[in-house]
């Protein structure tokens, strides 16, 4: 049977020989940047985050993604090339990367509670995202997926203000949460989007 191409296979297969840069997040102070240019009042961890849910969840990678991840659809699509459009291409380029080389956009800032803050916005917004991204019609996730999404919506509840900056202990801890949130995306990712593509191969 020949193989049906959807709009999320063929943005892949450009991205097949991709050059190493098509990886690299733009930073948090162009996305922010760009955020303010096009008024879309969303800090870098909430657009990165919201983006990697809708994405998790097998949303089109589309280039009106804020659009989408916002729930607005009057907001400005991006200009080719700029942060945010930089922002989807290193997002989807990780998340198929069999290395692994998934990464959270976070915060430039050294304080603890602004790191805390940006990672559970990050968190809440990737939840948003993927309600988003899954509409009425989420797949069936794995048992660790659905522990994994029950894990992040706790995540997502909890309070930056329990974070003392110096202290090494919170640091560790926050290093740890960022770590689980990156492996549960790949494996949200893994569910519902890798699978959902190696079935229909197989249709």
């Amino acid at each position: 049977m020949a193989t049906r191409w959807t709009q999320v296979d063929c943005y892949t297969v450009a991205l097949t020989n991709r050059s190493p840069k098509m990886t690299e997040l733009p930073s948090v102070d162009d996305v922010n940047q760009a955020s303010q240019a096009l008024g879309l009042g969303a800090s870098a961890a909430e657009l990165h985050g919201g983006l990697c849910g809708w994405l998790s969840a097998g949303g089109a990678p589309v280039r009106e993604w804020p659009a989408r991840v916002l729930a607005d659809d009057n907001l400005p699509t991006p200009a080719e090339g700029d942060a945010l459009a930089r922002l989807l291409d290193a997002s989807v380029a990780q998340m198929e990367d069999r290395d692994f080389a998934f990464e959270l956009l976070l915060s430039d800032a050294s304080d603890t509670a602004a790191q805390a803050d940006a990672l559970f916005t990050w968190a809440r917004a990737f939840l948003g995202g993927f309600g988003l991204g899954s509409g009425q019609n989420r797949p069936a996730l794995s048992e660790e997926g659905d522990e994994a999404l029950t894990d992040l919506a706790k995540l997502a509840q909890a309070s930056s203000e329990d974070f003392e900056s110096g202290n090494d202990d919170d640091e560790d801890a926050l290093a740890e949460i960022e770590e689980f949130i990156r492996v549960a995306v790949l494996l949200l990712h893994g569910d519902c989007v890798m699978a959902a593509r190696h079935r229909q191969r197989l249709n």
